[in-house]
């Protein structure tokens, strides 16, 4: 008997307005530095700094992270693409960021922002004690972001959350397939495959064709998805595979609609690390949040700053041995990319705690 609950993921990834397709990805992380902004308006005007020179932060930060997040994906991981096609690395909208890119042009920024606006870079650290508060909630928002994305997902395994992200399939299908085929549709059955190492949720695939004469392109479709689009999905990576169709799997036509037809299909469960990262940065939010108000360790220069690398890259360590690589050369290494990077962010943010002092605000 099944112990777990499986999650079908099969969210698109914006809202389709038909002039417009809102990305959820953007709203999240347009909606991390609106919250964000509040917030630090909030602490600005607790500790009597002008409204002023939040305008500018606000234009700092939000350069900042994405010129960060988007040159530290080009360099961190795939710096052998992207020095061969130069101008790929602005198509930003296509996905392609790194969190590790974006902390470092962060620090970056406050150091420019103190020594433009408040004329002192030693304010750096008043400004980063702040700002990692609101960037732990942002980060929480851009890995539900992810969710939305479905990408960034775990590993294959049997966990108590375990999820199909089944929408890559029908965009690659989609993507692929579209002169043959106008939609599709997954819901679960309720049976499972056993395997030597997973259990695999068995979904029903229903496709609607296009066809002119669809009785007699019913064969010339049935090959197409138990052939080309079985074999499509059983020769793709591990971090790009979520369905797989059973070499025995057949089509089923609905008697109602000749244009219908379904197929059992095999769901790849995953850990769903999307949700556990941003559950884990809304924790570290609250932590830093409560140090800040309750404890006034915002007085503390550069702790809370350093807190914040110790708890986000901590766990964004451990979080990574149930992730998939983002590159396939990541498989040849002991840990992953985003371990390695880790490591220098704990030991920075564990020298900040330790050497921290108390200096009154002057803000």
């Amino acid at each position: 008997m099944n112990s777990f609950l499986t999650i079908i993921w099969d969210f698109p990834k914006g809202l389709d307005f038909g002039f417009y397709t809102l990305r959820i990805y953007s709203l999240l992380f347009a909606l991390g530095f609106i919250i964000g902004y509040q917030l630090m308006k909030k602490i600005f005007l607790k500790e009597k700094v002008s409204l002023d020179k939040l305008e500018s932060l606000v234009i700092y930060m939000v350069v900042a992270t994405i010129i960060g997040a988007r040159l530290g994906h080009v360099f961190f991981y795939q710096w052998d693409y992207y020095s061969l096609h130069p101008m790929e690395i602005f198509k930003v909208w296509e996905g392609g960021l790194a969190s590790h890119g974006a902390a470092i042009a962060i620090v970056v920024s406050a150091y420019l922002y103190s020594k433009k606006v408040f004329k002192d870079v030693k304010r750096s650290l008043w400004i980063l004690d702040r700002l990692v508060i609101v960037v732990a909630l942002a980060a929480c928002l851009i890995r539900f972001g992810n969710w939305f994305n479905s990408e960034i997902y775990g590993d294959m395994a049997n966990s108590k959350f375990e999820t199909v992200f089944t929408e890559p399939v029908r965009e690659r299908a989609l993507a692929y397939y579209g002169e043959q085929i106008e939609s599709i549709d997954f819901e679960q059955t309720g049976k499972l495959k056993e395997t030597d190492s997973l259990n695999l949720p068995i979904l029903k695939m229903t496709m609607s064709f296009i066809s002119d004469d669809i009785a007699n392109d019913q064969i010339k479709f049935a090959h197409l998805i138990t052939n080309s689009m079985r074999l499509n999905l059983d020769n793709r990576s591990a971090q790009d595979m979520n369905l797989l169709i059973p070499d025995d799997a057949f089509l089923i036509w609905d008697s109602n609609n000749p244009k219908i037809a379904s197929i059992e299909v095999l769901g790849i469960p995953r850990h769903p690390t999307q949700i556990y990262e941003a559950l884990a940065y809304l924790l570290i939010f609250i932590i830093l949040f409560s140090l800040f108000q309750k404890l006034g360790l915002g007085e503390k220069r550069g702790f809370l700053f350093g807190a914040f690398l110790l708890l986000l890259f901590g766990f964004r360590f451990f979080i990574e041995f149930l992730k998939e690589n983002q590159v396939d050369a990541e498989a040849a290494y002991a840990i992953n990319i985003g371990q390695y990077l880790s490591i220098p962010m704990v030991l920075i943010g564990l020298f900040f705690m330790i050497r921290a002092k108390k200096v009154k605000n002057d803000a």
